[in-house]
């Protein structure tokens, strides 16, 4: 419980570190009166004091008294045994801003402690100015008096008629800060209507004690977190949906319309939460029935990279929709990677395939990319030649990458792949998958009856347990399936 006391002390100098403590064994101080008697003062007089005490801790924010006020004349109260003094000097817990038009002279906040017992220190604002000057980082909440005067605007709108408007002026002023709003037991409905516009709670100013107000500023302290932190995990939410919309709808769709071919693709960014990585592909059929498809590979993991991929298959796509092919575009493609990439270390690989209208055959080009993998009834998945494998984009200015011809047959399966899906660690050692093991996997998968996007999920959940957990790197996988 607050030790009780007498309200008409103003600050002695001892406490305001103008004068040096009285020890134990002396009397009460000459400025102090005796314990029980009451200062013959001018009531003016004693105002005066209080609001220069009052304007002195304004001036001085760094003194660790209490600062509580605790009687009409006075802003703090000080005849309280030496035990309860050598205890205002701890570190204090929580700060309050007690806004009201009179606080010296209207004994509104009695002595106050914290869960801990330790004292709640008091700042008074006797209108919304000093308010804003009182209102600093270390204040947990204002106490606000709603018969305060509101504010001259002098414009005649409605906010001047408006009971709340003070109130709407200190939540503008401190929204992160919570607010307990004080009104007359008589006005219980403001009280109330003050909740609804934004403060945490509302107390009756002439039913206060000390136990139920430090209560109040405590629960209402942990509310004003409790709102904060929902209201930034909803916040959260929302931008991380917005965030996945946006990168869902940068993900290609493939433009197969007219052709046999069937397509399946499967796509792991590395990033955590993340639907986009740096790797890219994109499938689309020119008029002439070419279907081309391509796979790409930006290093590094980060959204510069993923938003730079993006970039770089909305080129390829245009490029290969206005007639460029093989060399020619990825040379157009390196000149785009150039002007828009942040640091000139970073690069591209990529691997183009053209596959002609009748289907059977197929024009490859690599841009220091893995060679794609190809599968037919009765023949074992094997990687297609890499002999003429071109640098990545990016690196080598002026840089050629040719075309192979190659021969698909009749019936195929095409898988384009980005290096996270081969370079997966196998077991707890340092053996990486790799394109072999890749293949081996493939077979296997092919053999017990796997096809289409059940292959695709298999052959990257496989990887996955492989490697003992999620893989470092993002995984892209395209696959292209032609029936006789």
């Amino acid at each position: 419980m607050p030790v009780p006391v007498p309200r008409q002390r103003a600050i002695p100098a001892v406490e305001c570190g103008q004068a040096p403590a009285a020890s134990p064994d002396s009397g009460p101080p000459k400025e102090q009166a005796p314990p029980g008697t009451r200062p013959a003062e001018n009531p003016a007089t004693r105002r005066e004091k209080a609001r220069e005490t009052t304007t002195e801790k304004r001036e001085n924010p760094t003194d660790t008294s209490t600062g509580t006020h605790t009687g009409t004349d006075a802003p703090t109260g000080t005849d309280r045994p030496r035990s309860a003094r050598s205890e205002s000097a701890a570190p204090t817990n929580l700060t309050v801003l007690l806004i009201e038009d009179d606080p010296a002279g209207s004994p509104i906040v009695p002595d106050l402690l914290d869960q801990a017992g330790k004292p709640i220190r008091v700042r008074t604002a006797r209108n919304l100015t000093e308010a804003g000057r009182l209102l600093t980082d270390d204040v947990h909440c204002i106490l606000l008096d709603l018969a305060l005067s509101t504010p001259a605007h002098g414009s005649g709108d409605a906010e001047d008629d408006d009971e709340l408007a003070v109130l709407r002026h200190v939540l503008e002023l401190a929204p992160r800060h919570a607010v307990l709003a004080l009104t007359s037991s008589s006005d219980a409905e403001r009280g109330a209507e003050a909740v609804a516009v934004g403060a945490q709670d509302y107390l009756f100013r002439d039913e206060l004690d000390g136990r139920l107000l430090s209560r109040a500023i405590r629960y209402a302290v942990e509310r004003k977190r409790s709102d904060s932190a929902e209201r930034r995990l909803a916040e959260g939410r929302l931008r991380a949906q917005e965030n996945r919309r946006l990168e869902r709808g940068l993900l290609p769709t493939p433009l197969l319309a007219g052709s046999p071919l069937r397509f399946a693709a499967r796509y792991r960014p590395g990033r955590s939460r993340a639907l986009l990585g740096g790797d890219f592909y994109d499938v689309v059929r020119t008029p002439d029935g070419t279907v081309h498809a391509m796979i790409g590979d930006v290093c590094g993991h980060g959204p510069d990279e993923a938003a730079l991929g993006v970039e770089l298959r909305i080129a390829w796509r245009a490029l290969t929709l206005a007639g460029l092919c093989g060399d020619e575009l990825l040379g157009t493609l390196q000149q785009v990677l150039e002007h828009e990439r942040s640091d000139d270390e970073i690069f591209a690989t990529l691997c183009a395939v053209d596959i002609s209208p009748d289907g059977r055959r197929a024009g490859l080009c690599l841009a220091g990319h893995p060679s794609p993998l190809v599968a037919a009834p009765g023949v074992p998945a094997r990687l297609l030649p890499y002999d003429n494998n071109g640098p990545a984009l990016g690196l080598l200015p002026g840089a050629r990458w040719p075309r192979m011809q190659v021969e698909l047959g009749a019936e195929w399966s095409l898988m384009l792949y980005t290096d996270g899906l081969i370079e997966g660690r196998v077991g707890a050692g340092r053996e990486r998958l790799g394109q072999d093991g890749m293949v081996e996997m493939v077979r296997r998968q092919r053999a017990g009856g796997l096809r289409g996007e059940e292959l695709l999920r298999a052959a990257v959940n496989e990887v996955r347990e492989l490697n003992g957990g999620e893989l470092a790197d993002d995984v892209a996988v395209v696959l292209l399936d032609r029936t006789a």
